[in-house]
């Protein structure tokens, strides 16, 4: 008999949905207190608040999603006086908006923008309903983690982030996925997408002050990394993907392309295949697509030749395809 090792998930789902309706304000202010930091909240939908909270360790970082009436926060002196984390935090508001106040800084954010606020200075936001109740995305890093001088990261402070260019278009990725992508994957991993975000709100940052400079050359690389790993993924389907056209679409020549991936764990074309092999593994153990046929399968992740798709799958899981979906039907469907 064997045994399957489930990966506990890194993702904690939390709601207050079981409370009773005079609980659920208080619980959700204990989780704001956790997640972010003290506040005052105050909201007409007090008596009945109904809210969700799902949150990641991401290492250097904690990414977390609120769902929860319309509210008002207000973090004073007081608050950092008796408790500061001493963090930024980027939040990227999905539904709602917010109007904030910090640093003589006003902004009213709406759905898809993003801003940024300091756990060491007052703030006062008021997040309303608009087109859905609210949900935001927060992620949370040390102040000191950032590389970016905080005086110049202070200028932006409650003003609205436009998730603009390909370093905008990335975070906003992967804030709005991280925590559904984390399900059954290690903490190693985890953390490796903290280190990844971190760098990222450090360029996106850098690219609203135009002080892209300032930023030290192991975060640039990190950043272009990142970018040319986000290009790889949505581009595993097209088989002309290859170094040439990779290093194209980032401006950098194919040398450079592979010095970047020296210090990595796998070279580029390495690391394509890997991708590649990783979403036909998924389709052969999806039961939806147990009628496609495995060719079909392979052709859609970018593998022209179903000879060598079976010798590279066979050599990387030690089973044919064949082999591995009619095991992984067999635990499914024992009858």
């Amino acid at each position: 008999m064997s045994h399957t090792m489930v990966t506990p998930s890194p993702v904690l789902s939390l709601s207050n949905d079981v409370l009773t309706e005079r609980d659920r304000f208080g619980w959700y202010v204990d989780r704001v207190r956790e997640g972010i930091a003290p506040f005052t909240l105050t909201s007409p939908h007090a008596r009945d608040f109904p809210a969700r909270v799902m949150s990641a360790d991401l290492g250097t970082a904690q990414l977390a999603t609120f769902s929860f009436p319309p509210l008002g926060a207000v973090r004073t002196s007081r608050h950092i006086r008796r408790d500061d984390p001493e963090t930024y935090h980027l939040a990227l508001i999905r539904r709602g908006l917010v109007l904030v106040h910090q640093r003589r800084h006003e902004a009213v954010v709406q759905a898809g923008g993003m801003v940024l606020f300091d756990s060491s200075h007052p703030l006062d936001a008021e997040f309303q309903d608009a087109r859905g109740t609210p949900m935001v995305t927060m992620l949370r890093l040390p102040r000191a983690a950032l590389a970016l001088p905080q005086d110049q990261a202070d200028r932006l402070l409650s003003r609205p982030l436009s998730p603009r260019g390909a370093t905008g278009s990335l975070l906003r990725q992967l804030l709005y996925s991280t925590l559904g992508r984390l399900a059954g994957q290690d903490q190693a991993e985890s953390y490796r997408l903290g280190t990844i975000a971190v760098d990222l709100v450090a360029a996106f940052l850098a690219g609203h002050l135009d002080a892209a400079g300032a930023l030290p050359a192991e975060t640039r690389r990190r950043e272009l990394m990142a970018q040319i790993g986000g290009f790889i993924e949505a581009n595993l389907g097209d088989p002309g993907l290859c170094p040439a056209v990779i290093a194209a679409r980032h401006h950098v020549s194919v040398r450079t392309l592979h010095e970047l991936f020296r210090t990595e764990p796998e070279a580029v074309m390495a690391t394509v295949r890997r991708h590649r092999l990783e979403r036909c593994r998924a389709d052969l153990a999806d039961p939806v697509l147990r009628a496609r046929p495995i060719a079909a399968l392979a052709a859609r992740w970018g593998f022209l030749s179903p000879a060598e798709f079976s010798r590279v799958f066979r050599r990387t899981y030690g089973a044919t395809p064949s082999q591995f979906r009619y095991e992984v039907s067999a635990m499914h469907d024992p009858h």
